[in-house]
Order: structure tokens, then sequence, then C-alpha cells
């Protein structure tokens, strides 16, 4: 599966003053998209942690369209987008319930041994699922 999309409803805690979703916010929502994803292939980061894999985030950006606020529905649509030797790449996009898009982004994650903190290619059980 290339693309999920889940939705969560925008807690009072991530907004600011001006009553919209605090920027740094949207990382999170962007890594509730990425579990989300990995749980809808049949894997976990726990799994993968378990089993002496981490993704660290490289690379994170985003654009801003529009604000997202306070009790809005947000539907987060996770993206793959590639994997290259030791990197996987994903695209999100964040619509409000009336479809409209607020957020663009983008994140690049390396897989990393834990022992020895070294990048390394994705486990066989990852490399397989990733067959689109």
């Amino acid at each position: 599966m290339k693309i999920h999309q889940f939705k969560v409803r925008v807690r009072y805690a991530e907004t600011d003053q001006m009553g919209v979703v605090y920027h740094g916010n949207y990382a999170q929502y962007f890594e509730m998209g990425r579990v989300e994803w990995l749980r809808n292939l049949g894997l976990s980061y726990r799994f993968m942690e378990q089993n002496g894999v981490m993704l660290p985030v490289v690379s994170l950006t985003l654009n801003f369209k529009k604000p997202a606020r306070y009790d809005d529905l947000l539907t987060i649509k996770t993206i793959f987008k590639k994997q290259e030797s030791v990197k996987i790449e994903f695209d999100y996009e964040i619509c409000n319930e009336n479809g409209e898009l607020l957020t663009i982004g983008n994140s690049v994650l390396v897989f990393v041994d834990m022992k020895t903190g070294r990048p390394v290619t994705p486990p066989n059980y990852m490399k397989e699922k990733l067959q689109f």
C-alpha cells in the first residue's frame, strides 16, 4: 500500500493563542501517519526496534497552505514515495473535513542499527513489504 489515510481531531493543547495548530505539532501528525502506514502493512516501530533497527528522521519539510484549527477533524494522508539504499521517503497531505488542503510535507528517514548507530539497509521483512 503506497497511501494510507486516517483521521485525527485537533486537541486544544495543540493550538496556539490564535486558535490554530502550532507549527511544531505537524511533525507529530506526520509521525502518526507513518506509524499507521507501517501498521497497515503489518509492521510496527516496536517490532523494528525489538529487532535492532530504528528509523530516525533526517529531513523534514512543511508547506502551510491554510491553518488547522481547534476541533477540526483532519485527514492525514501518508504517501510512500521511495526507498533507496538506507533511506525511506514519505510525502504527506493534511486536509480538513471540508476537503481543503491545509499542509503538505515530506520526510526522509534512515534505517539505523541500534547497536552500532550506523545506517543499514532495510531488514528483509521490510523490503518484502515495500515491493509495490
